[in-house]
């Protein structure tokens, strides 16, 4: 029967953010972690920007005089004409607020201190107003030195003061005697609070300015960060396949150095590490990782255990032919009767993973040239496994794989052992689907980092076109250390003895 769609076909939500999901705190935690150099170079850039910003403007500085606005009252003995008072003071400060900043009130002050400035020039380094509910007046006068800010504050508080008293003197009539009289000044502008000769400048303050950079500076890493998160489609965590994939992620193997294009094997390089070579340490860890990948692989479907696999990936150089070796040897030292089967028969691997002699093979007993019996070679010291190789490269891979020999030979070799077929890349040939149709299903091994998600996409959606289903991913290469190993899910500590901090080895390699 052929297997549900997955759910990245029928609704594909692919990228590092799902149009459907909230980013949470977890998130940028992990871009902080994955991009903490861009974070801490764009936050020392911004803080040095703005330092160097500072150092190039002019200093200004700020200087405040205040006033009191006033209005006299004939009686001071009735309450009601005080309150009265008061409120036309209240109101006339309020007015007064425009006049300060006025051209006559600025001429005035160019005049007093002799100044070369124009009255619009000046105006604009000046500003004044009235804290909510008093009569209280106050200007701020702006130098770019502090006897000049304090010069300008004082001038121009005298300079208001007397424009007021000129507007609120009036000039009176008599009608009988026909006489002028100057009436009294009922509203006027007292000041009590010279400025004070500033010591700091106002501007640049540095101590705001410099941490403002810092923030601006981490701001502008975080949007980059997001901005890379968001464009990249590199597979850089299982939560990504979790989230868009309904294919379950059966391992993350570790990026192991001492793998070279001739021994990749994990058995190979441990034993190594025994006699003078290299260190053990990561090959433990890839054989580590491999256990839990053949555990999970024996959970993966307990009803109905599963007899032929293939290992494919979405493009070549995902590490296919290592993860289809060292999962066979690691089910081999389970008690596990395996059988592997190079079904690359266009870029074979299987010789060279485990250095066998290169001759007839599969495709030869396909063409009914050689006998199973005769190509069909025994490896290792268990007695359990079993290799297959590609033999003779042939003009026709896909049809000899898909022919009916290959089917019934696949058939016969799993009656009495799990057989693995190492398959050609999803992407470029069609070889690997054709194969998983005729299987229980494939499993696809991904380079962590590399591999993007529409990569898996089409590789996956090649599988369920032709009637195939991957029954799980494998991450390889995943990163042994830093942040981004524990968001692939890898964890080091995992190795180590936690009393000796020597490294556990496990006794079945």
């Amino acid at each position: 029967m052929t297997p549900p769609l997955p759910r990245s076909f029928s609704a594909p939500r692919i990228g590092s953010w799902g149009e459907d999901r909230l980013i949470e705190l977890a998130d940028i935690l992990r871009i902080a972690r994955q991009y903490w150099l861009t974070l801490l170079a764009t936050t020392l850039i911004g803080g040095l920007a703005a330092f160097a910003w500072t150092l190039i403007q002019d200093p200004v500085y700020t200087a405040n005089s205040s006033g009191l606005v006033t209005a006299s009252s004939d009686t001071t003995e009735n309450a009601s004409l005080a309150v009265q008072a008061d409120q036309l003071a209240k109101s006339r400060a309020q007015s007064y607020v425009t006049l300060a900043q006025s051209r006559t009130v600025a001429e005035r002050v160019i005049e007093q201190l002799g100044l070369e400035d124009s009255p619009s020039a000046l105006t604009s380094r000046i500003s004044a107003s009235v804290p909510l509910n008093t009569s209280v007046m106050q200007v701020t006068a702006e130098g770019s030195t502090p006897e000049e800010a304090q010069q300008l504050a004082d001038a121009w508080i005298n300079s208001l003061a007397a424009e007021i008293s000129t507007i609120e003197v009036a000039t009176v009539v008599d009608e009988t005697t026909g006489e002028e009289t100057t009436s009294t000044v009922t509203v006027q502008l007292v000041v009590y609070e010279p400025a004070v000769l500033p010591t700091v400048p106002s501007s640049p303050n540095t101590r705001v300015i410099v941490p403002l950079g810092l923030a601006l500076g981490l701001a502008a890493g975080l949007a980059y960060a997001f901005l890379r998160q968001t464009l990249d489609k590199r597979i850089r965590s299982v939560d990504v396949i979790e989230r868009n994939f309904d294919v379950p992620v059966l391992g993350t193997i570790p990026v192991d150095p001492n793998f070279t294009h001739e021994d990749r094997l994990a058995a190979s390089a441990f034993k190594r590490s025994h006699t003078g070579g290299h260190s053990g340490a990561e090959d433990q860890a890839v054989s580590e990782a491999l256990r839990q990948l053949r555990t999970n692989l024996q959970f993966t479907n307990v009803d109905n255990p599963m007899k032929v696999l293939v290992v494919s990936s979405p493009l070549p150089g995902d590490g296919k032919s290592t993860i289809t070796s060292n999962l066979a040897i690691a089910l081999a030292a389970a008690g596990q009767r395996v059988v592997v089967i190079d079904g690359d028969l266009r870029r074979p691997m299987l010789a060279t993973a485990f250095h066998l002699v290169e001759g007839a093979g599969l495709s030869d007993v396909l063409i009914g040239r050689a006998e199973l019996a005769d190509v069909l070679q025994p490896w290792g010291d268990t007695g359990n496994l079993y290799l297959l190789p590609a033999g003779s490269i042939p003009p026709n891979p896909s049809e000899l794989l898909s022919s009916h020999a290959m089917q019934m030979l696949v058939k016969e070799l799993s009656r009495s052992a799990l057989v693995l077929i190492d398959a050609p890349p999803l992407l470029p040939v069609t070889d690997a689907a054709i194969l998983t149709a005729r299987c229980d299903g494939a499993i696809v091994v991904i380079s962590a980092g590399k591999t993007r998600t529409d990569e898996l996409e089409k590789a996956l959606g090649n599988l369920q076109r032709a009637s195939g289903h991957a029954i799980g991913i494998v991450l390889n290469r995943v990163p042994r250390k830093g942040s981004n190993a524990t968001q692939y899910g890898y964890y080091e500590s995992n190795y180590t003895s936690k009393k000796t901090d020597e490294l556990f080895v496990p006794a079945d390699w």
